[in-house]
């Protein structure tokens, strides 16, 4: 009897009995400044609409006095000064439960796939610190992606966070949708922060998939939505995986893209009057992509392995946000185009990427494997052009020779179609026959077993 009232007592225990409300005194088009209510930062307040008879949500991000700034997830078209404002008492939080698996919600965590309500009692913060250092477990164990450029040569550990670095139309969402479909992990969360209205049904449909859907939970925050309702889309997907960590599962989470998360906060902090730092971007930006990245990775309970793409227009790896995404990540996977224009997909530059937990879970005969056909990749890619011209002679080098002899077979075993699958014993098998080396199957398990 106590489970059947259970939904029932929480959602009384999160009612607040007390409103505060105040009066809308100036609109823009980004924020809305009010005579109160008595709130806190972050703390969500709806505000009314009277020409449309209806109200927004809106969230607090600044206080001076009695003036309380809030920027809203929807327009502000239609808000009145003199408007009501009423605090809810609460910062945001998600319902999660199993209800959310394979439903699509907005910045919010409300359905917006057509598919009815989500029956989900339980509520995380939307904002949250990351866990604590000490009850991290050690990562010394892989996840598949499916996808053999990364599992062969840029194997990734069970709670890894690596960034996707890749200008636009290089293959991104293909990529995740490859990883969504053929992981080994429990389930996906993906976020997709600031796409086209189009892109995320098509993402949805194409790159997804319906079997990668069952499997999955999307938070979509489209383009044409306030700066904060991108910044908490990035927060939600983030807490959304963490029940799902709480709840002992190895979780793969997937945030499309960071950039536009840091210039929504840039927008938001020059709204609130910080001064621009590096190439307009405050410090709050930085700071607050610590605090979200931080977040991912293991816990005493279960693993986020987390992908975080990052948009890099004319291969500038150095500009703010590739800089310090790179610097807080366990290793990034460069996207180039030159290798899209190539029809070679998925185009995964191997070479300038890099995973740092690699050698950690990989089986010895493994590693001996890549290093054997880096080595092969590197030395094709050093004499590439005397190659293409003509000018080397077959003969005078046999790290060389062996280069080109191996060249095509090593692209061979790095283009895969974007839909098929290949395991991570698969994989290895192919690695094995690629570089000669004899990779045992005790090192194809997640815990390779070290001689």
């Amino acid at each position: 009897m106590e489970k059947f009232f259970d939904k029932y007592t929480k959602i009384v225990q999160r009612t607040e009995p007390i409103k505060y409300t105040g009066t809308v005194t100036s609109v823009n088009s980004s924020f809305i400044e009010s005579l109160g209510p008595s709130s806190v930062i972050g703390e969500i307040c709806t505000i009314e609409v009277k020409s449309k008879n209806t109200e927004i949500l809106a969230e607090v991000i600044s206080l001076d006095g009695k003036t309380v700034k809030l920027m809203p997830f929807s327009t502000t078209e239609g808000i009145e000064v003199g408007a009501a404002v009423v605090g809810s008492g609460h910062l945001l939080e998600v319902p999660v439960g199993e209800g959310l698996i394979g439903r699509v919600v907005d910045c919010l965590g409300r359905p917006c796939d057509g598919k009815g309500d989500i029956s989900c009692s339980d509520y995380y913060p939307a904002v949250a610190s990351a866990p604590a250092f000490l009850t991290r477990k050690t990562l010394d164990s892989r996840v598949s992606t499916g996808v053999r450029a990364i599992d062969a040569l840029l194997t990734v550990a069970k709670g890894q966070r690596l960034g996707i670095f890749a200008g636009s139309g290089v293959g991104k969402s293909t990529l995740m949708g490859m990883i969504a479909r053929n992981t080994d992990a429990d389930i996906n969360v993906i976020a997709l922060i600031g796409e086209r209205g189009r892109e995320v049904p098509e993402f949805i449909m194409n790159d997804l998939g319906e079997e990668g859907l069952k499997r999955s939970v999307v938070v979509a925050a489209t383009g044409d939505l306030s700066q904060i309702a991108k910044i908490r889309a990035a927060y939600v997907a983030t807490a959304i995986a963490e029940y799902f960590r709480d709840q002992g599962k190895n979780v793969m989470l997937m945030i499309d893209s960071i950039t536009r998360f840091a210039q929504a906060q840039r927008d938001v902090g020059s709204s609130n009057g910080e001064p621009p730092q590096r190439r307009g971007y405050p410090a709050s930006t930085f700071n607050m992509i610590q605090k979200l990245l931080e977040r991912a990775g293991a816990n005493d309970k279960g693993t986020i392995t987390a992908f975080y793409t990052v948009l890099v227009e004319g291969g500038e790896m150095d500009e703010p946000v590739s800089d310090a995404v790179r610097g807080i990540l366990d290793g990034h996977i460069i996207l180039s185009r030159q290798l899209q224009e190539r029809q070679h997909y998925p185009a995964i530059d191997v070479l300038p990427s890099i995973s740092r937990l690699a050698r950690k879970v990989n089986g010895k005969n493994t590693l001996k494997a890549v290093q054997r056909v880096k080595a092969w990749m590197a030395t094709y890619a050093q004499q590439e052009e005397m190659i293409i011209a003509g000018v080397y002679q077959k003969g005078n080098s046999p790290e060389i020779d062996e280069a080109i002899e191996h060249h095509q077979a090593i692209e061979e075993f790095l283009c895969q179609e974007e839909y098929e699958e290949s395991s991570m014993e698969q994989t290895l098998q192919k690695l094995s026959v690629l570089s000669g080396i004899e990779i045992p199957p005790e090192e194809y398990t997640s815990q390779p077993q070290f001689a």
